[in-house]
């Protein structure tokens, strides 16, 4: 590793269609926003003699913009691919949002990729959400590394970073984090900062010097010979003891100089079984300059350092009724297994999705099976359906490269699947088959929206069906006791891109209005009600009168309806007419027009006319009853309360539950949860925690997540309740 690009420097380019898994590298790239994820790609994709300049895809002769339909702005909340050939492979590179708000593609990121490349940034550090990144990266065992950008920083201090990953990321290890290389710093300027200039290669000890714009290989001099030995040292010791080789550690400890080439071979292995973390380091290049600091090093290390698809363990599979089936890793000859890892909507072509093939081989035009796992609580469908592929394609900015096939082990746009959705298997129409799910982020903060005018009322329907599909992360709430259409999402960010695509991409216009939370009535104690509902005038009159006890019941009860009507003073057949009066009554609210809900409503006594009774006038007199008996009676408005966890870091703890009690929460315990988190349990009134997704990411600076559910309903503060009942008309 570090004299490939010199021996093959036309080895690079724009990516085609892979034949052998072997010859695939799929890689994602993770970090908090700002740490240079989309510069670091670009400058990657210089260095492979994809772009001719940062930004510039050549096509046939001639040059477009690269961000011309992809802008920063956009790509920065969307998960993007960009395709590379760097000296003989085909490297997938995933570019991930670094908000916290686009978990839901990062999640997509690291599920398609088969490593990680962790990007910090010198003058920032690590991040709480990027170590929870790495947490989940560690749970599945995905090999990662690290790559420190913005040298160019006055505050930038290399050794000082890795240092700080090693302690962010080594758990109880640290010398399972270690540089690969160390910076070369050029002359010290006015203001003392010396800029970075090149790098050290410590397995190769060679100089890489990058002062030029072009990378130049040199040997180190005595004084960088000296530099670099401790590091050298150490990095050998790392690498040998994460690879398991024991007996190379017993040769290299008895003095033998280990050659490259075995420590290279060493270094893949431990990558790749996830136990040893190289740190690089990266800038991109100076204009006019071809190759941006580090960048043939970080490819370098892909190519011959993260595992290939065939080393990525089988996906789970099982056919679409549940039955398991075992699928070969990654075999192009095998059965079709692929994954729409991402959704987008083009308004030229139309649904574009971004598929990851596991097992076999996906071609234009086929006939592929769709099934889903079907998120209906989230606005999705249970797919079960067959679909024709479109043409595949290679995407890269506003370029998409047709493509003859893909292969296991590759990623390919595919476009008019109109059915499938993010999530969604693809397998053959004879042998459906069905991939276990990655785990989807809830959303948690919602979003109440109405029509702007009647003719985006005819369009919202539509608009929301697309934004959904595209985004499982977003849950789509039809409520029926609010009456509200509700956007959950993720926070924010979130919230505002999906009215911002519902604007621009699907011609809806919006406006966002109060989320009402759904609010109970119910009586405190017992009372009587007597409903009269006589009228006459001319011909039939209408005569009807009951006489009922309403007493309150335990929580969740829901209103039972007791008859206990003696010597027919209410006919039998009208019995059925005052409880759909009373239940009428009860979903119409008694006091500030929330539904009535754990009462015992007994029918007592009533009196009716042979002529003019009627199914009308006994729903009329049992309505007219319930609001008599809630007119001398104390009503209680009770709300709901849900369960909450939130599993937050030890030092924000104190802050987290001093927030929940002012949300007039109960905590109701707390347990340690390791590496430094507790988790705390409360229960909360939910018209408190309307924003906690985004309140409890400023008190925990991004390092805390929550979940809720609901748990019950229950009475209100009075003065909370009477502040609602005057702002509730006709209460």
């Amino acid at each position: 590793m570090g004299d490939k690009a010199n021996a093959h420097p036309g080895a690079a380019g724009r990516a085609t269609a892979a034949d052998h898994p072997a010859s695939l590298r799929n890689v994602v790239l993770v970090g908090h926003s700002g740490a240079g994820k989309t510069t670091l790609v670009e400058a990657l994709a210089l260095t492979a003699g994809a772009v001719n300049r940062a930004g510039r895809v050549e096509d046939g002769g001639t040059v477009s913009d690269y961000d011309e339909i992809e802008h920063r702005q956009q790509r920065s909340v969307q998960l993007s691919l960009v395709p590379v050939d760097w000296d003989g492979y085909k490297i997938n590179i995933l570019d991930t949002p670094g908000y916290a708000d686009f978990v839901g593609e990062l999640r997509a990121g690291l599920r398609a990729a088969d490593a990680a490349l962790f990007v910090v940034s010198a003058s920032d550090g690590v991040d709480g959400s990027t170590r929870m990144v790495w947490e989940e990266c560690a749970a599945v065992g995905m090999p990662r590394a690290i790559v420190v950008t913005h040298l160019e920083s006055a505050r930038a201090d290399f050794e000082e970073m890795t240092r700080i990953c090693a302690e962010a990321f080594g758990g109880d290890d640290p010398d399972a984090v270690l540089p690969l290389y160390l910076p070369l710093r050029g002359p010290e300027a006015p203001d003392g900062h010396a800029p970075v200039t090149g790098l050290i290669g410590l397995l190769t000890q060679r100089l890489f010097d990058y002062a030029s714009g072009e990378r130049k290989e040199a040997e180190p001099g005595p004084e960088q010979r000296q530099l670099i030995e401790d590091a050298r040292n150490r990095l050998i010791e790392g690498i040998i003891a994460e690879s398991e080789d024991e007996t190379l550690m017993d040769r290299y400890l008895g003095g033998e100089e280990i050659d490259l080439k075995t420590l290279v071979q060493d270094l893949e292995r431990a990558v790749a079984r996830g136990t040893f973390f190289p740190v690089l380091a990266a800038a991109p290049a100076a204009e006019g300059a071809r190759q941006g600091l580090g960048t043939v090093e970080l490819l370098e290390l892909v190519t011959g350092g993260f595992p290939t698809p065939l080393e990525r363990p089988a996906p789970s599979v099982t056919t679409p009724d549940g039955a398991a089936r075992e699928v070969a890793a990654c075999d192009p000859d095998g059965p079709l297994v692929a994954e729409v890892v991402k959704t987008a909507s083009d308004p030229y072509v139309g649904r574009v999705s971004l598929v990851r093939v596991f097992s076999g081989t996906l071609r234009p035009d086929a006939t592929v099976h769709v099934s889903g796992h079907g998120l209906t609580d989230r606005g999705h469908e249970d797919h079960d359906v067959d679909e024709r592929i479109g043409t595949l394609s290679a995407p890269f900015g506003k370029q998409q490269r047709a493509l003859t096939h893909c292969i296991a082990g590759d990623l390919a746009s595919v476009a008019k699947l109109s059915r499938a959705e993010t999530g969604d298997t693809l397998s053959a129409k004879d042998d459906p088959l069905l991939m276990a799910p990655w785990r989807m982020p809830d959303p948690l903060l919602p979003l109440a929206i109405e029509a702007h005018s009647k003719a985006d009322e005819d369009k919202l329907s539509q608009g929301l069906g697309r934004l959904v599909a595209e985004d499982p992360t977003m849950r789509l709430e039809q409520n029926p006791s609010t009456h509200q259409v509700v956007l959950w999402c993720l926070g924010e960010a979130h919230a505002d891109v999906a009215l911002e695509r519902l604007r621009n991409r699907y011609g809806v216009q919006v406006d966002v209005v109060p989320h009402k939370v759904s609010l109970r009535e119910t009586f405190a104690g017992t009372s009587s009600g007597r409903g009269r509902h006589v009228k006459q005038s001319g011909g039939h009159g209408q005569f009807a009168i009951c006489e009922i006890e309403v007493e309150p019941l335990p929580n969740g009860s829901g209103i039972e309806f007791v008859d206990k009507v003696v010597g027919g003073a209410v006919p039998r057949q009208f019995i059925p007419s005052v409880e759909k009066g009373v239940r009428a009554q009860a979903a119409r609210g008694v006091a500030a027009g929330y539904p009535l809900i754990d009462v015992r409503v007994t029918l007592r006594d009533g009196k009716a006319h042979s002529v003019d009774s009627s199914d009308a006038a006994f729903q009329t007199a049992g309505a007219l009853a319930l609001r008599e008996a809630a007119a001398d009676a104390r009503i209680h408005l009770l709300e709901p309360v849900a369960e909450v966890s939130v599993l937050v870091g030890d030092d924000y703890v104190g802050a987290v539950m001093s927030d929940l009690s002012g949300r007039r929460g109960r905590v109701v315990g707390t347990e340690q949860a390791g590496g430094g988190r507790t988790l705390v349990r409360a229960e909360v009134p939910e018209i408190e925690i309307g924003r906690y997704a985004v309140d409890l990411r400023s008190i925990s600076h991004g390092t805390a997540r929550f979940d809720r559910h609901y748990a019950r309903h229950e009475p209100m503060p009075q003065q909370i309740a009477e502040r609602i009942r005057e702002r509730t008309p006709d209460s």
